[in-house]
């Protein structure tokens, strides 16, 4: 079995209103009118420039619905990934997450510069710009042995703001 991408995410949501205005307010997401007609508590989103039918569906459960408790009494998924373009995009969506206090935190893997964040009901996901393939050496091939403090301004000048992540590893060259 081939895999190509991650084509969309489901999840589970406590206030289906609050967490479409965090995927759409702070990630840029955008409502996809494909709910069934007669099915209440349902959203589906396709992030920006994605060619995704939808990236996201989250579906309601009520606002008693307790956290999470994946990872730390329960078996299940810890996060998702989403990759961004360039590391310019990378730093502004920080700011956004940081303004929404949204950031959970950020790191250096070498390969991928990595932002952490949570959506409002706690559930975790990570935004990631990677390396382009002609851009990676050794230092940063032996780096994802390691998790770093990311240094996105240090990043930014040894790569560039604009510099198209991903190119040859998950963007075809």
């Amino acid at each position: 079995m081939g895999i190509h991408r991650l084509n969309h995410a489901v999840l589970y949501v406590s206030d289906l209103e609050r967490s479409v205005a965090f995927y759409r307010d702070v990630l840029g997401f955008r409502a996809i009118p494909m709910t069934p007609d007669g099915f209440r508590g349902a959203a589906f989103l396709q992030a920006p420039g994605s060619t995704n039918d939808h990236d996201l569906g989250l579906f309601e459960i009520g606002r008693a619905a307790g956290r999470s408790t994946a990872g730390r009494a329960t078996v299940g998924l810890y996060h998702l990934a989403w990759e961004v373009d360039t590391l310019d995009e990378l730093a502004a969506t920080a700011q956004r997450l940081a303004a929404a206090g949204a950031l959970a935190g950020s790191s250096d893997h070498g390969t991928t510069k990595s932002l952490y964040g949570k959506d409002p009901d706690g559930l975790e996901f990570e935004i990631v710009w990677l390396v382009p393939a002609d851009r990676l050496d050794d230092a940063a091939l032996a780096a994802r042995k390691r998790i770093g403090r990311l240094d996105l301004d240090r990043e930014r000048q040894r790569y560039g703001g604009q510099t198209r992540g991903g190119v040859g590893i998950s963007v075809p060259a």
